[in-house]
């Protein structure tokens, strides 16, 4: 790698360091110097990495969330995700998730606190956003209608309060997010529930054209 590197795309490369740069960033947050000491382990001179992202701190945190959201597909498979019920799917991409960045806690609580600054909050959303769309991908999920939007915001509302547990979770094998994350999962799961056993009947609900229409056909 160390001998190939310079001679990689700026996307090739991007996609190279999006793994490294944490390492770093634990300790010298998301700047220059952690981007220059990644680049310096694929062989690259002070200055070359920053070529492949050139919006800073942000675009590093995009790439690495973006490795995470294939790396996290590649390690599970897609025909072992098959065999799981929906419930357990999410729950495993979601493991799965904290388990790529277990060992980068502390770049990933740098990374959260740049993508909570006013500046950064749309880009953050859509991280948030595309994280959720990988997993329901990942599960299957192809609602192309309304439920397509509410999954996916649901999602990403239970993996960002998932995270801030991670962050802060000192138990074996991070048993205390494990349990947080099935509780929020059952509420999500009762809530579909509810909204199925309260969704409308169209035959029971009003309709102008068909009312109009009884009128001028009167049912018999």
């Amino acid at each position: 790698m160390t001998d190939t590197a310079p001679d990689l795309t700026l996307d090739e490369l991007r996609a190279a360091l999006a793994p490294i740069v944490p390492r770093h960033a634990a300790f010298d947050g998301w700047s220059v110097a952690a981007l220059d000491a990644a680049g310096a382990e694929l062989g690259l001179p002070p200055g070359r990495a920053g070529l492949a992202f050139p919006g800073g701190a942000v675009d590093m945190i995009d790439a690495w969330f973006a490795h995470v959201d294939q790396a996290m597909v590649d390690r599970l498979g897609r025909d072992r995700l098959a065999a799981m019920k929906i419930r357990e799917r999410i729950t495993a991409l979601v493991v799965q998730r904290l388990e790529l960045v277990d060992r980068d806690r502390e770049a990933l609580r740098r990374a959260l606190t740049i993508l909570a600054k006013p500046s950064n909050a749309a880009r953050g959303a859509r991280l948030a956003w595309r994280a959720a769309d990988a997993m329901w991908r990942a599960a299957g999920d192809t609602a192309a209608d309304f439920a397509h939007y509410s999954k996916r915001t649901t999602l990403a509302a239970v993996y960002g309060s998932t995270l801030l547990v991670f962050l802060d979770d000192e138990t074996d094998d991070f048993a205390e997010t494990r349990a947080f994350l099935a509780r929020r999962i059952e509420n999500v799961m009762q809530f579909e529930k509810l909204k199925a056993r309260l969704k409308p009947d169209a035959d029971r609900m009003f309709s102008p054209a068909r009312f109009f229409g009884r009128l001028r056909y009167p049912v018999r």
